[in-house]
């Protein structure tokens, strides 16, 4: 019998729905009820292979992944068996490029108190002499990582969990989720109706259909997933997981038997629409042509196999993402619709650690910690276009065992946004990245050289081209196309007032006033990182980040009620181009009629000029350190705006350039270098808090709070003193000897000649910048700690010389 109320509704009785069933009976007193339309595990939980490991792409992701470790052991020592056992774990490098990426992958590890070390050939022989390893460099070895029993484990969270009062209700199908004003009111079932004010979509690949429904979106799309069980076969006792990424192969021991999966560079996506409507504890025919050349490379890692026969041949579907990685967090589409799904069979690993944040995000309103890689609220509309979700499928799985090189461009589903001027950039050289959508010029090719990418973990072949454009910047002039600024317009009686509320600056400045500031959350966690405009008295712009668009839009609109106001997106009407450089004023005023001396024309100014006849805005503003504007033109006349800033010869400039030169600058980049567990006053940033304003600010009195008590993490920037070593991100920071953070962002300066990264310095007291300074830093980068020097400041102009001579005066 179903209730007719329910605090939380959650749909879907896999290991994640009852992992945050159980985690949210643990949070507090809740009235949860789950629903699942067949029996618990039926739809893919029940055919895992069971792996759990502790070490994930990212530092926030590997926390999670060890909570999950530490909540089977528990399970399994506390009278719940689950057939948990720590039998370790080897992932093999077969290349020398993979080497290096697991090295750097341990030294992550370690930092994030993961036992992960690297082991050479012979120290893989001596402990597994039943591996081959005559194509191997080496490995890393995680003795923590273990296996599950995924269906014991399902079953033991949910016993859980209603011992601690949750309903968990089989044999009921959810038909629709019903909504008023944006927000959830209740749940519709082939039993009956449950009011509630929260729902949880835990519903694997059928979520996406089900938020489809309820008029939100959760991209995500099933594929054939394929694994083979063995006979009995003759291998040591106690042998580890093996992983051998570079030949797409996963193997597992059990109970006597060797499970063989493969996560293949093509993979087979399947519409979900083909499958049973009852579809429960079923199988998709096997395809034994595609999965042999895996089994192949089986048999060469374990000869023993080549004897051996198999038992289980399995094919079934998983959910997969367009970025491989799962969809956490609430929709914006609809408030209280929760999602934990798209979890790129890696939902054994994960589901602990998930259903903890997700109870926590639940109860408490806003994510437990730094989400954003896994936020429902990253994506956009065409992500969940089948048009894309079917071909992007197709390479994402593959991608989970494919090399994850620095800047590593996805092949598939590209062209979805593009700028009007996207084929005169190809014309130039560009070759271009993709960013939420948006192909973007990274780098312009040089003469007798291919736009096109060469991965490494070196300098790559692209190196040379963008540091070309990064000392153009710096001593006369380029031109950057930064369409893809998300940009928004708030206009109305109440705009001011809005605009101040979310903000830390105080935005009411007169008309033509451009303001650089963060959107705070009430724990002063940087929400947004963004420039506004005022254009007239009712009337701003604000300006932030491509990926940002979803969360943006969202944030504002979470905000809105109680104010006379409206919000536009006009991200995709309006092209920007940036000139920057110390002769990007000479090169600009050729074009206008309009004054843009220092006297008419200051920093942080913006107004309307008259380029090739077109209106234009133009922003006195720079992300590079440099003299430059921003110029806003309307789609129709960009192409004749950029004709003209052309005519003479200019070095074109993308992103990786403009990264090399913001981090010189000590730019911050939202999402990396500072997030929502971030606070300006860690980050350097509370000079943009306006504390007297009228009213205030959303956080200010959590950041008037730290900056009265001090701070015990303090963003730094960091230059090594190895001029060839290169960062990218997720380095461990050593501090005297001892491990104090890690990297959130790299690039090399072409300016002071060496590689730097922007980290977070952490302590048990109370930071100061003399305290900082006078200690010894080093960065370890794939097994080896190089010596760097820490910064607060800018390393290049760090009084502003270049970019605003009134105020250096």
């Amino acid at each position: 019998m179903i209730p007719e109320t329910a605090e939380v509704v959650i749909i879907g009785g896999g290991i994640i729905g009852t992992s945050v069933a159980y985690h949210l009976t643990e949070t507090r007193d809740i009235d949860v009820c789950l629903l699942e339309r067949k029996s618990l595990t039926c739809g893919t939980t029940w055919h895992a292979a069971g792996l759990v490991g502790e070490v994930r792409a990212s530092a926030n992701l590997t926390r999670l992944a060890r909570y999950t470790t530490e909540l089977y052991e528990k399970l399994e020592t506390t009278g719940n068996p689950i057939g948990y056992r720590r039998v370790g774990a080897v992932t093999l490098a077969a290349t020398q490029g993979r080497a290096i990426e697991l090295k750097r992958q341990a030294a992550m590890a370690r930092n994030n108190s993961v036992d992960c070390r690297w082991l050479t050939t012979n120290d893989l022989a001596d402990r597994w002499p039943h591996l081959y390893l005559g194509d191997i460099e080496g490995g890393i070895y995680m003795p923590r990582d273990g296996q599950t029993n995924p269906v014991d484990t399902t079953q033991a969270l949910a016993r859980l969990a209603k011992a601690s009062g949750a309903r968990v209700l089989e044999n009921v199908e959810v038909l629709d989720i019903h909504t008023e004003h944006g927000r959830i009111t209740r749940v519709a079932t082939d039993q009956g109706e449950i009011r509630c004010n929260q729902v949880l979509l835990a519903a694997g690949l059928w979520s996406r259909d089900l938020a489809l429904r309820a008029g939100a979106r959760v991209p995500l799309y099933p594929s054939e997933h394929f694994y083979v069980v063995s006979e009995p076969i003759d291998i040591p006792d106690g042998s580890p997981i093996v992983r051998d990424p570079d030949h797409g192969i996963y193997l597992k021991p059990d109970a006597g038997r060797l499970l063989v999966g493969c996560f293949e560079k093509v993979a087979k996506p399947l519409d979900p629409k083909s499958l049973p409507v009852d579809f429960a504890f079923d199988e998709l025919p096997f395809d034994l042509d595609h999965f042999t050349p895996y089994l192949e490379h089986a048999v060469k890692r374990i000869p023993a196999l080549n004897d051996t026969g198999i038992r289980t041949w399995f094919n079934g579907p998983e959910s997969f993402t367009p970025d491989g990685r799962y969809i956490l967090g609430e929709t914006p589409e609809i408030g209280g619709l929760f999602v934990a799904a798209g979890f790129n069979s890696i939902g054994i690993q994960s589901a602990g650690g998930v259903g903890r944040v997700m109870a926590q995000w639940i109860v408490q309103g806003h994510a437990p910690m730094d989400l954003w890689e896994v936020d429902v609220k990253r994506f956009l509309p065409f992500h969940n276009d089948p048009g894309f979700l079917v071909p992007r499928t197709a390479e994402s799985l593959g991608l989970l065992y494919d090399m994850h090189w620095p800047y590593r461009q996805y092949a598939s589903a590209r062209g979805q946004r593009r700028s009007p001027i996207h084929d005169l950039l190809a014309a130039n050289g560009a070759c271009f990245g993709e960013l939420a959508g948006w192909e973007r010029a990274n780098w312009y090719d040089l003469p007798g050289s291919e736009p096109r990418y060469q991965y490494s973990f070196e300098r790559q072949n692209w190196f040379e081209a963008s540091a070309g454009e990064h000392r153009a910047v710096r001593e006369t002039a380029a031109l950057f196309d930064q369409t893809s600024f998300a940009k928004y317009e708030v206009v109305g009686p109440d705009a001011c007032r809005f605009l101040n509320r979310l903000s830390t600056a105080n935005i009411d400045m007169p008309d033509g006033r451009v303001i650089y500031c963060q959107w705070l959350n009430e724990r002063a966690g940087i929400e947004a990182d963004i420039t506004i405009t005022r254009i007239a008295k009712d009337r701003y712009w604000v300006i932030s980040a491509a990926p940002c668009q979803t969360r943006d839009l969202a944030w504002m609109a979470r905000h809105r009620p109680g104010f006379d106001v409206e919000i536009l997106d006009f991200t995709e009407s309006v092209a920007v181009f940036s000139i920057m450089g110390p002769q990007a004023r000479e090169r600009l005023q050729r074009l206008t009629q309009a004054d843009l001396s220092q006297s008419h024309f200051p920093f942080a100014t913006s107004s309307i000029i008259e380029v090739a006849g077109a209106e234009v805005r133009a922003t006195r503003l720079t992300y590079v350190g440099a003299l430059g504007w921003e110029l806003y033109v309307a789609n129709r006349h960009a192409r004749d705006v950029y004709r003209a800033l052309v005519v003479a010869p200019i070095q074109h400039a993308g992103y990786h350039a403009l990264d090399s030169l913001r981090i010189e600058k000590a730019y911050r980049h939202w999402g990396h270098d500072i997030t929502d567990e971030d606070t300006p006053v860690e980050a350097g940033l509370s000079f943009t808090a306006d504390w007297n304003k009228p009213d205030g600010f959303i956080g200010r009195d959590a950041l008037e709070r730290q900056k009265r008590q001090g701070v015990v993490k303090r963003l730094a920037l960091f230059k090594l003193d190895d001029p060839d070593a290169l960062l990218f991100r997720d380095e461990p920071i050593w501090r005297d000897g001892q491990p104090v953070g890690y990297l959130r962002s790299g690039a090399y300066g072409h300016t002071v000649g060496a590689a730097l990264g922007f980290g977070y310095v952490t302590a048990d007291e109370p930071l100061t910048g003399r305290s900082l300074l006078a200690s010894q830093y080093a960065i370890e980068v794939a097994e080896r700690r190089i010596p760097a020097q820490i910064s607060l400041r800018a390393l290049f102009d760090p009084s502003n010389a270049t970019v605003d001579p009134k105020a250096h005066c």
